[in-house]
């Protein structure tokens, strides 16, 4: 490496991480004169779960929850704006799905980080420090494109560094070949190509790759074990009353529930924003009969099935997989060549973020203490001063990772960054009440747009 350079100029903020979020956050801050942020990330380019872009996958929110809409719909970063450019919105105004493929979301957030300058590809940060007499945050990376050692000054940060993939306790350090569903689609021909695949999870990305390898199941002639843990395949919960639990006042609510409380719901929520889509369940379904016409169908479906322990033969260049039928108690093995884990993700606390781990507040479990007001910080400026994205699971709930739900949530952080309000933050959209009444309170208008003060 390099000398180290510093950089002088002091930005309003720094942002760690390009995910959806963050670059919602960027595309929102472009316009504002009074803010300006930097925004780091150590990939090449914008590239969101490149590993599950399969051709007919589709977003399960709808087109509106973009980066930018349903905070301001006239911006020029706008989904349907992207379309208009490339020359397919009348494509997809016929088309009539309001769900974009994952491809085409991908591409179209491409599109948007091409349009900023505030984005620096090629920078892995290292460690942030804070400057007491200067009172910022001294932000440190790795310019991977030209080697050198590169520090940016910021009176903030916004934490978007994502959440890596879980990998289940059994299948630490187990060796061998298999995947996580993240790099799926690099792996796929490879997967093909044994004599047996397992795929073991409960949501949309195990219910999509099941459905992808099933399709070509006679082709390759493998034999093919869906294993979850789940007491059935069970689809998200898109009904619209409970989706006004993606609302404001939700937000509100869970946050002001005791933390024993908030875990218990969140354990409880899963079928909210990790279910399948009933279409996918349906399809896999419709699959399965048109692949047993001829013959048996070399595929099993195993439910209430727990991983309990796997091992890895290298000379058969097989895994042997511990399972419990929870219901029944019942211990059993399972041996496959191919093994994909969709575990899903969980949050992790970022190395770099080490020396200024003393101005940061945690609960009693050591998870970020995130405020309302999406902080964690110990500070008590009125501008803040750490600021996070997806990140407050256990603090306001099963919308924190929900597309839908990240405009609103980058409202409310500029506003806060602000000290005043310059994208309308709603403050009550739903029919339904969440709280008990409070005593001798009038009525409630059904449904209220006003913005709350700062």
């Amino acid at each position: 490496m390099s000398t180290p350079q510093d950089t002088s100029h002091v930005h309003d903020f720094v942002a760690v991480g390009l995910g959806p979020f963050n670059l919602g956050l960027a595309c929102l801050t472009e316009p504002i004169g009074e803010l300006d942020g930097l925004f780091l990330d150590d990939k090449p380019e914008f590239d969101w779960h490149p590993g599950m872009l399969l051709e007919d996958s589709t977003l399960q929110t709808p087109f509106m929850s973009d980066l930018v809409t349903l905070a301001d719909p006239t911006s020029p970063f706008s989904f349907l704006n992207y379309l208009k450019e490339k020359g397919r919105l009348y494509a997809f105004y016929i088309r009539e799905s309001f769900y974009p493929l994952r491809a085409e979301y991908n591409d179209y957030c491409r599109w948007a980080a091409g349009k900023l300058d505030s984005i620096r590809f090629r920078h892995r940060v290292t460690s942030v420090e804070f400057d007491e007499s200067e009172q910022l945050y001294l932000v440190h990376a790795d310019d991977l494109a030209d080697g050198l050692q590169r520090t940016y000054r910021g009176r903030r940060l916004v934490l978007g560094t994502g959440t890596p993939p879980h990998i289940p306790g059994p299948c630490q350090d187990l060796g061998g070949d298999f995947i996580h569903n993240s790099r799926y689609l690099q792996h796929r021909s490879q997967l093909q190509r044994k004599k047996s695949v397992t795929v073991i999870g409960s949501g949309q990305s195990a219910a999509e790759i099941y459905y992808d390898l099933l399709q070509d199941i006679g082709a390759h002639d493998y034999h093919l074990t869906w294993v979850t843990r789940s007491p059935r395949f069970f689809p998200l919960e898109y009904t619209k009353l409970t989706l006004e639990m993606t609302s404001p006042e939700y937000v509100d609510y869970f946050h002001g529930l005791p933390p024993a409380t908030r875990d218990e719901l969140v354990a409880s929520q899963k079928n909210l924003y990790k279910g399948i889509n009933t279409e996918l369940i349906d399809a896999i379904f419709d699959l399965l009969y048109q692949k047993s016409l001829q013959r048996p169908c070399p595929t099993r479906l195993m439910t209430n099935t727990a991983l309990t322990d796997a091992s890895y033969d290298a000379k058969s260049g097989s895994y042997t997989l511990g399972l419990r039928q929870e219901e029944q108690k019942q211990d059993f093995t399972l041996t496959t060549e191919g093994l994909v884990l969709a575990t899903g993700y969980r949050y992790s606390t970022p190395d770099f973020l080490a020396p200024v781990e003393h101005r940061i507040d945690r609960d009693e479990q050591g998870r970020f203490a995130v405020r309302r007001n999406y902080r964690v910080d110990t500070g008590t400026s009125p501008g803040g001063e750490i600021y996070v994205q997806n990140a407050e699971l256990h603090t306001h709930g099963f919308v924190t990772p929900d597309l839908g739900m990240a405009a609103y949530r980058n409202s409310w952080i500029i506003r806060e960054m602000l000290g005043r309000e310059h994208y309308p933050v709603e403050r009550s959209i739903a029919f339904q009440d969440f709280s008990a009444p409070v005593p001798d309170a009038a009525p409630a208008t059904p449904v209220r747009t006003e913005a709350p003060h700062s």
